[in-house]
């Protein structure tokens, strides 16, 4: 991994952003490796989405290569990760609640705890329904309800998304701005 990715930095015109995503890969890569990549000249930064905030990750955020952006690409744990010091975050959900995201990023960097917690829990919400379906059909199935885009098609083997996982997504995106509402107990 490490030859391949320093073959390409070497060729690339401009910095590159490694993808670090095992669940679809089969490849995991230790905090150790991960060190060793973010050294490779040419390599900028990091999306990292492991599907949790394992001891690997904890790791590598305790002590991340100066120089090397760490940005979060699973969107249910994005909070979490920009509060043990991701630069932010590489994400699908951010296309429906793109200045939520923005604002939780900022809140965490200003170390504005009691702005980013309980909106992190929020977007975790509205990210968790937008991907209950195979991902993109329930965000672009919202963008159309919003008028965002032109159609929720998506192309096969996808079907489009249930019109019971839209309104779900729908729902949880207009509580994002109403701080009162309690999450459902299952969350």
């Amino acid at each position: 991994m490490l030859a391949h990715l320093t073959a390409l930095a070497a060729a690339s015109p401009v910095p590159l952003i490694v993808y670090h995503v095992p669940y679809r890969t089969a490849q995991p890569l230790t905090a150790r490796a991960l060190t060793r990549i973010a050294a490779v000249e040419g390599v900028a930064g990091l999306k990292l989405a492991t599907g949790s905030i394992d001891p690997d990750v904890i790791a590598l955020m305790s002590a991340p290569p100066a120089g090397f952006g760490v940005f979060g690409g699973d969107d249910i744990v994005i909070s979490p990760l920009l509060a043990l010091g991701a630069e932010g975050g590489i994400l699908a959900s951010a296309h429906v609640a793109t200045s939520d995201f923005a604002t939780l990023i900022k809140a965490w960097r200003q170390g504005d705890v009691a702005t980013a917690r309980p909106l992190g829990h929020r977007l975790a919400r509205l990210s968790a329904a937008l991907f209950a379906e195979p991902n993109p059909t329930v965000i672009k199935a919202v963008l159309h309800a919003q008028n965002r885009i032109p159609t929720p098609d998506v192309r096969l083997p996808l079907m489009p998304a249930a019109k019971e996982s839209t309104a779900d997504a729908l729902r949880l995106l207009s509580e994002i701005h109403q701080p009162g509402v309690q999450p459902p107990a299952s969350l």
